[in-house]
């Protein structure tokens, strides 16, 4: 199994590198169109290469995935620490219940009664 994930990485690397450099041509990248920027007052752009611009755009959209996902998933991840807080605290209130019932008794036969 280590095999294959070394040559799907291998694959991967091959293939990032073959698609950075069929893509080395500059390009402008701007913020604002032309028509806005000259109203503003404010021209940002940057000469980048296609690769750095694609791989960069496709770095930025896994992030924002990354990030959606994990507040989509706020309300189930404080369900699972509200239920986990119950369950201590009945376990703790269980463990009372046994100590009462079994204080007693014999320690061996408390323990036998415990595993059955």
């Amino acid at each position: 199994m280590r095999y294959i994930r070394y040559a799907f990485l291998a694959s991967l690397a091959i293939i990032l590198v073959v698609v950075a450099l069929a893509n080395r041509t500059m390009t402008e990248l701007s913020v604002f169109p032309q028509e806005l920027a000259n109203v503003i007052g404010l021209q940002w752009s940057l000469q980048l290469p296609v690769f750095v611009i694609f791989f960069g755009g496709t770095i930025f959209g896994v992030f924002v995935g990354f990030v959606w996902e994990w507040l989509r998933e706020y309300k189930h991840r404080a369900e699972v620490t509200r239920k986990s807080r119950d369950l201590r605290r009945v376990e703790r209130e269980l463990q009372k219940l046994k100590g009462e019932k079994y204080k007693d008794q014999d320690d061996v036969l408390a323990l036998l009664d415990d595993a059955v």
